[in-house]
């Protein structure tokens, strides 16, 4: 979800090829669960006699006990699947799935513990994640309908030996807003300069430097913010990619793209228009018309001085929904120096595939893919998010669904994560199944937001022009981790020097001979060949 920012862990995977020759000879094969007999294949409940289940969630609020929620409580009584968490906040999730993992004493099920492709594999070839594809199958007709229609999916969530080990957050294609926006702008302060959108590089250029000396808040103090952002450098890049030719396949293998009239793959942070993009971001910088706290504050110490209202250009969230401030309209998706005009910061609707894990200890894995299942279809979509009728939302005649005053104006002044955590855990961005336009309430859901992602519509990358993320062979990850761990953190080092002012331009060319020292080209060798391993059906 390209509102969400979260690190991915690059794991050293040391095991033998023979491992993955084994399992890649019997790939989805699956025994039957010891009580498999237990589980109805349609309808609910999904077990005719009670079971339990030892389940581990990641939470974003530390009040919350899954055991006493809403959800998990009426969810038991719908399946008679009685799952006993234990959870653990988002910050300590790493440390804590990697160090049940290490000991072994791990649940049946993980929920929402976003496990990244290098521990699927790890831990699937291993057999600790049991492979799901013949379960999917048989038990799971929801998500795989969502793998019959979109097969990049499909190709997306099968690692490298053939197998599924995990169920996904997926974001309905069709939910625009989600998926595609561009940051949102000051129109009161446009007006008042007599300025219109920017179209180009070069006019947003003017227009920032524009909200910097011409004072379009009117206290007579030059305290405005150009643009500002509190999730790194990261947006301000993704925004402008497309205006300098890069990422023409997407940002989910989000260094490499394809060299022009190409499939072979070149390094994204490595050609001359990142090099260009990274100079036009270096002005804004020096001349202040970008936060200089960019590359240190925190969101929500950003967000505090943003809901004063003094910044003109904010991230891609909408202002209104975010900070209760009004006058933001999306800017429209820029032309670059060359005459590229398009938004290619864009997935194909693949969040974490490691939302949901079954592990080796599972007493019914026929049952929890039933049960995981049911969050892929709309009616599980609708209870994941908008809860119970009557207790945390209504349906008007017209069939629209929204939340209860008491949610959206909470008596005690809670906001919205806070008062709907309270029933559900999806506040925080942590959860498998499938996110749907009409039942999402958060700021992507409203009209706002639909019309700035439409505006961008025309320029945004089509969908059957975007690659998967790459899936690697044991031996491919040991040697892509090996290189890309110490590559990327010199990337970042470096981008943010270039932009700051700390490294100077003419060393460009010393930085790329740099990254080649560090191994790159093995890397680009490793990850054409997964590509065109994938493109030939191997």
């Amino acid at each position: 979800m390209k509102k969400r920012y979260f690190a991915g862990i690059v794991t050293s995977l040391l095991l033998t090829s023979s491992i993955l020759g084994a399992c890649s000879s019997d790939e989805g094969t699956t025994g039957k669960g010891e009580n498999a007999d237990n589980v109805s294949k349609t309808g609910m409940p999904i077990v005719k006699e009670k079971i339990e289940v030892d389940g581990f969630g990641a939470k974003f609020f530390a009040s919350q006990d899954w055991n006493k929620l809403l959800l998990w409580d009426e969810y038991e009584k719908m399946t008679n699947v009685d799952v006993n968490w234990k959870t653990t906040q988002v910050e300590g999730l790493i440390e804590k799935r990697n160090l049940m993992l290490a000991s072994g004493d791990y649940p049946e099920v993980f929920f929402a513990s976003a496990f990244p492709k290098t521990d699927l594999i790890k831990y699937g070839q291993q057999g600790v994640f049991i492979p799901l594809n013949d379960y999917i199958d048989e038990y799971a007709p929801n998500f795989k309908k969502i793998l019959e229609e979109y097969p990049s999916v499909r190709q997306g969530v099968t690692m490298a030996d053939g197998n599924i080990y995990g169920f996904p957050t997926f974001y309905d294609p069709n939910f625009e807003a989600l998926r595609s926006g561009t940051p949102w702008i000051r129109e009161d302060w446009l007006k008042k300069l007599g300025l219109k959108e920017p179209k180009t590089t070069e006019e947003l250029y003017k227009v920032l430097k524009a909200f910097k000396e011409q004072d379009p808040n009117g206290n007579g103090k030059a305290d405005e913010i150009p643009w500002g952002g509190g999730y790194k450098i990261k947006p301000f890049i993704d925004y402008l990619r497309g205006s300098y030719g890069l990422n023409k396949q997407g940002i989910m293998n989000v260094n490499l793209d394809f060299k022009e009239g190409t499939e072979e793959f070149r390094f994204v942070p490595a050609t001359d228009e990142y090099k260009e993009l990274l100079k036009f971001l270096n002005k804004l910088y020096t001349e202040g018309l970008i936060n200089q706290d960019v590359f240190t504050t925190e969101p929500q110490v950003f967000a505090a001085e943003a809901s004063k209202g003094n910044v003109g250009l904010l991230g891609d969230v909408d202002p209104k929904e975010l900070l209760k401030l009004d006058g933001y309209v999306g800017v429209p998706v820029l032309e670059g120096p060359t005459g590229e005009r398009a938004y290619n910061a864009v997935t194909n609707g693949l969040g974490n595939l490691g939302m949901f894990v079954i592990t080796d200890k599972a007493k019914n894995p026929e049952a929890m893919v039933r049960w995981m299942d049911y969050f892929y279809s709309e009616e599980g979509s609708k209870m994941f998010f908008m809860g119970f009728e009557g207790v945390t939302y209504e349906e008007d005649k017209d069939g629209n669904f929204k939340y209860l005053d008491s949610i959206t104006d909470n008596p005690d002044g809670k906001n919205l994560d806070q008062a709907i955590s309270e029933y559900l855990t999806w506040p925080g961005g942590y959860y498998p199944g499938m996110v749907r336009q009409k039942f999402f309430q958060g700021a992507e859901g409203k009209e706002p937001s639909a019309l700035n992602a439409k505006k961008a519509k025309p320029y945004t990358l089509k969908d059957e022009d975007i690659l998967p993320g790459l899936n690697y062979t044991l031996d491919e990850n040991d040697k892509v981790s090996a290189v890309m761990t110490d590559i990327q953190t010199y990337i970042d080092e470096m981008t943010a020097g270039f932009i700051t002012g700390k490294q100077d331009f003419s060393k460009w060319d010393e930085y790329k001979k740099t990254l080649d020292k560090m191994g790159l080209q093995k890397y680009l060798k490793v990850a054409q060949g997964a590509y065109d391993r994938t493109k030939n059906g191997k």
